[in-house]
């Protein structure tokens, strides 16, 4: 009784790190921290304008929970131990499991690839801003920005990128609408899938999701308008698409 009376207040003390350590907690863990922060907002800041699962906070976060973990892990580690990096390799884990609950599969198709890949390329920026390599981490999150922004708008100009549309059609008479629908969609080579149909006071509405590439959105799209049978067609983009 004796003996575990002495030794428990040696295991409710904190790690003791030497002045070393602490120079390099103090003075440089801020700077290593907010450049993750502000890496890691940028690209979030441009999934949140396109409305995407992970956005703003959440890549954020993730940035700056890689780095923290990444500069934990040698200053845990100890000056004696030569495995400096086993916290930071874990990071890699846990950002995998992270990124699979956004891949979703739905209507036949799978989306969220792009939100999983880009949370994960944001850890890698935090871990290499926590490992201090400032510049590298810049410039991949210029990369990841530039990739996201602006590569989804080439591919959909140069027809290479396969969208998700809704097109919704209203008119006056629904099986007229149909066959028009039908009649457009036949000259398109394309298969009419997930018909939605319902009434409001006299407007009929027909609904119906296809994927499709830019020129052949806009071909169709003129196709259906010039339908007499359709008087208003409406088209949106899938929130869901990446």
């Amino acid at each position: 009784m004796i003996a575990i009376g002495i030794q428990l207040p040696h295991l409710m003390q904190p790690f003791e790190f030497d002045q070393l350590q602490q120079i390099v907690v103090v003075n440089g863990a801020i700077k290593r921290l907010l450049l993750a922060c502000l890496l890691g907002g940028l690209v979030g800041l441009e999934r949140e304008v396109n409305h995407k699962s992970a956005g703003l906070r959440t890549n954020l976060l993730i940035c700056l929970g890689a780095a923290f973990f990444t500069l934990l892990s040698a200053v845990l580690a100890g000056d004696a131990n030569p495995d400096k990096g086993r916290v930071a390799s874990n990071v890699v884990q846990g950002i995998g499991f992270l990124g699979a609950g956004l891949i979703l599969r739905n209507r036949g198709r799978v989306s969220g690839l792009t939100s999983a890949a880009s949370i994960w390329v944001v850890a890698s920026i935090g871990m290499a801003c926590g490992a201090g390599l400032y510049a590298a981490a810049a410039v991949a999150a210029v990369i990841v920005i530039v990739a996201l922004a602006l590569v989804g708008i080439l591919e959909r100009r140069a027809n290479l990128k396969r969208f998700s549309m809704f097109y919704e059609a209203r008119g006056g008479d629904q099986t007229r609408m149909l066959q028009s629908i039908l009649d457009a969609m036949d000259k398109a080579g394309q298969r009419l899938n997930n018909v939605e149909r319902d009434t409001i006071g006299e407007i009929e509405r027909v609904s119906f999701t296809i994927s499709t590439t830019q020129k052949r959105h806009r071909a169709l799209l003129a196709s259906l308008s010039a339908e007499p049978a359709i008087d208003t067609l409406l088209t949106f983009l899938d929130p869901e698409e990446d």
